[in-house]
């Protein structure tokens, strides 16, 4: 950890206007998303929002990134919500606090992993898997809380048995609620394709939200669907949702929103399993988010990965302590962020002052949202992490990449998020496998790196370079200095797949934007499996 110094980046000399406007705008699009993700968790509403400004108030000053949001993000909800479920054993209230401790260990084991310089694992995981893996996540968050959206409480059993059981939801819809819902939702879809420049000024999110509180003072809510004094509930009955609550409610106080994790599972497997699942699939995220932001910076700055994973860390130890949610770079309202200007880190710093002042100043218009309001946020992001555009990408890019993809997805939906990856990931080596991939080459490529003249760098790999592989590769080349000549030779590989190519075809082109050039060859001798320049290459025969 010798290299790594954590202090606080200083405010620019003059108000940077644009990461302030920025900000502002990302907080008014975090603000319901929090809640629903919250709420989606099983957690109190609170929580989401105490992450949120952890995130923005002290990890944006550590962080390795630039122009990514930290927070609570909707890839998590599987996770938590399971952990919940899991560690309270049907008691919500201990579930809860349990999983704070699980946040609080995974936290830990985030900085552990960051300082061993560990954010280059993220590379292990094939493409395909992950994203089968957030087709999954987003399917499950979408049939959830399509049942919060309508009004009706959600069919017992399994993900799948729920989503046999939605059409009889739907003829059971509350139909105020359900209006409420579904405005949410179509806003969401049509608000941001207006052709008029006022309906980009403000975030679709924030309409959504607007569209909620008319509606519930329409429909006069407030008399009979209150969302129940959380404190109390969470305190006394250990459930969050008691008979027809549409509404939410803040406490008065917002000490009163703060909890402390209960360590007594720590001895147990179930509890390390939690744990786990919420490192791998919070670091996985991160890390993807984290780089998916760098190629968006107007400016092409790369992110530190192991000192972002490290302040990630540092921000779900506190958030597990206070009671928070476990928190990510979060790429939707990173994306957002950029869009909107943001030129540095301290955009993620307003992001979080608002989000304070809000809770501050207008905690009893917060608590009049209408829960299907919430869900309609959900179910749209849902929907885009499992859309059919997902799924034409992903055949596109090849039947093996996409049966991969297909095949991880349905084993989640079917046992759980870490078998499910699990089982991708053998699928994809088996599939390697028939096309040449030997034993001794899973976890081992050959390659060599020549310095042939001055300047002149040669990348020769031999063999089979594919996603279990190639990170001895990966590091070599962040290694090699900056405005000079690179040649990535394949021409003695016999099979590349997506994960290799779509690092070397980012390689190059950070390369050259930094003043150098990169020439890759030998991909005449070999074809590929589909158009795609993605598609796995293998070599020519004779």
């Amino acid at each position: 950890m010798g290299s790594y110094h954590y202090l606080i980046t200083p405010m620019p000399q003059s108000l940077a206007y644009n990461d302030l406007r920025a900000g502002f705008f990302v907080s008014l699009i975090a603000l319901p998303l929090c809640l629903g993700i919250a709420m989606a968790s099983g957690f109190p509403p609170m929580s989401g929002l105490i992450t949120a400004i952890i995130g923005g108030l002290l990890v944006s000053r550590v962080s390795g990134t630039q122009l990514t949001i930290n927070g609570p993000a909707a890839g998590l909800i599987v996770v938590v919500l399971d952990s919940v479920q899991t560690l309270g054993g049907g008691n919500a209230a201990a579930g809860v606090t349990y999983t704070l401790a699980a946040i609080v260990i995974s936290g830990l084991i985030q900085i552990a992993l960051g300082a061993l310089r560990a954010g280059k694992l993220s590379a292990f995981f094939p493409s395909s898997v992950v994203h089968g893996m957030l087709a999954a996540i987003g399917i499950i968050i979408l049939v959830k809380q399509s049942y919060v959206l309508l009004g009706v409480p959600a069919e017992a059993g399994s993900i799948v048995q729920q989503a046999m059981a939605l059409p009889r939801a739907v003829i059971n819809m509350n139909v105020p609620i359900a209006m409420i819902g579904l405005i949410g939702l179509a806003v969401m879809i049509f608000w941001p394709r207006l052709p008029f420049k006022f309906s980009r000024s403000l975030p679709a999110p924030l309409w959504v939200l607007f569209s909620g509180l008319l509606l519930t003072f329409y429909f006069d809510l407030d008399h009979v669907h209150r969302y129940h004094s959380v404190v109390t509930q969470f305190l006394t009955q250990g459930e969050f949702l008691i008979g027809p609550t549409f509404l939410l409610n803040l406490p008065s106080n917002p000490m009163d929103a703060l909890y402390l994790p209960d360590f007594a599972l720590i001895g147990t497997a179930k509890f390390w399993f939690c744990v786990f699942n919420i490192t791998l699939i919070g670091s996985l995220e991160t890390l993807l988010s984290a780089a998916a932001v760098d190629k968006l910076d107007p400016k092409h700055r790369c992110s530190d990965l192991n000192r972002d994973l490290m302040a990630i860390g540092m921000g779900n130890t506190l958030c597990g302590l206070v009671g928070g949610l476990p928190m990510i770079a979060e790429i939707v309202r990173s994306s957002s962020n950029i869009s909107y200007g943001a030129q540095s880190s301290w955009s993620n710093f307003f992001h979080g002052v608002f989000l304070l002042l809000f809770i501050s100043l207008g905690a009893n218009l917060i608590q009049e949202i209408p829960l299907a309001s919430l869900a309609a946020l959900l179910v749209y992001t849902g929907f885009r992490l499992a859309s059919p555009m997902e799924f034409a990408k992903t055949l596109s890019i090849g039947f093996g990449h996409f049966l991969v993809f297909v095949v991880t997805l349905i084993s989640i939906l079917l046992t759980d998020l870490l078998l499910g990856v699990l089982i991708g990931i053998v699928t994809e080596l088996a599939l390697h496998g028939l096309r040449g991939l030997k034993p001794a080459q899973i976890f081992q490529v050959a390659y060599r790196i020549d310095e042939q003249e001055p300047g002149n760098f040669h990348v020769q790999v031999h063999g089979a370079a594919v996603f279990s592989n190639f990170l001895a590769l990966k590091s070599m080349t962040g290694t090699l200095p900056k405005g000079k000549q690179v040649i990535f030779d394949l021409s003695e590989a016999n099979l590349i797949d997506s994960t290799v190519l779509e690092f070397i075809y980012y390689f190059r082109a950070e390369y050259q934007r930094s003043g150098g050039t990169c020439e890759i060859t030998g991909l005449h001798k070999h074809y590929a499996v589909a158009k795609h320049p993605l598609s796995v290459r293998r070599a020519l025969r004779g």
